[in-house]
């Protein structure tokens, strides 16, 4: 019985955490949906668009992965919502590279389903999100 009560033992901060990632993975959703000049939802959900649906789940991947660094990394909670919010900021930046320099139609690619877009944009935002949390290794 002593060792369930120890390896539970950190159920309390792994909620806390846990609460928080869903939190910043919410708010990277409805900001990334502002930032991009297409809807990915409509487009995922009404158009069933196979392009907006890869280049949504990469963010949201690339994101995860990033905000998986930060927890890692963290020294508090405090610690970890602050890095989470530089992930973030670092994920949105990503996509305004790839928007403005390497691939200005990608908007408009992806409202036009082209898969390939979606792809790359989705490549991008896991690169980025790797690249994002090994650099929260500090």
């Amino acid at each position: 019985m002593e060792s369930i009560m120890s390896s539970i033992s950190g159920l309390g901060n792994f909620a806390m955490y846990f609460a928080v990632s869903i939190i910043l993975l919410f708010v990277f959703k409805v900001l990334y949906a502002f930032v991009t000049p297409h809807d990915e939802w409509k487009l995922v959900k009404e158009e069933k668009s196979d392009a907006a649906a890869i280049g949504f789940a990469g963010a949201i991947i690339g994101f995860a992965i990033a905000l998986a660094g930060a927890a890692t990394n963290s020294a508090s909670l405090i610690d970890f919502a602050i890095w989470g919010l530089v992930a973030l900021i670092a994920q949105l930046f990503a996509f305004a590279i790839l928007r403005f320099t390497f691939m200005p139609k990608i908007a408009e690619r992806i409202n036009n389903n082209e898969t390939s877009a979606g792809i790359m944009l989705a490549g991008m935002s896991v690169a980025v999100g790797l690249l994002n949390a090994a650099c929260m290794s500090y």
